[in-house]
């Protein structure tokens, strides 16, 4: 997997208890296009500290362009932003 680390607009739901659910997401391509990716399946879900900010770290897999893929997204707790981190 490449890392990208390119923000991305999400959709997302969350639970009573607050647990976050991301649904699916739009990101611009290198030809200045957007593309909307459905999350087909959370694979896991940990937390990790980048530079000592706290982050939300899912692996999904999704079919991109007839293609199973498996990527990671990473959401910010502080900022409350969302990035595609590894495809």
């Amino acid at each position: 997997m490449k890392i990208l680390m390119k923000p991305i607009k999400m959709i997302a739901w969350f639970n009573e208890d607050g647990t976050l659910h991301p649904v699916r997401f739009n990101m611009k391509q290198k030809d200045e296009s957007h593309i909307t990716i459905r999350i087909d399946r959370v694979i896991k879900k940990r937390e990790e500290k980048l530079a000592g900010n706290p982050m939300l770290v899912y692996t999904c897999q999704s079919i991109i362009n007839n293609i199973e893929r498996i990527y990671e997204i990473k959401y910010e707790l502080r900022t409350c932003k969302w990035y595609l981190f590894k495809m």
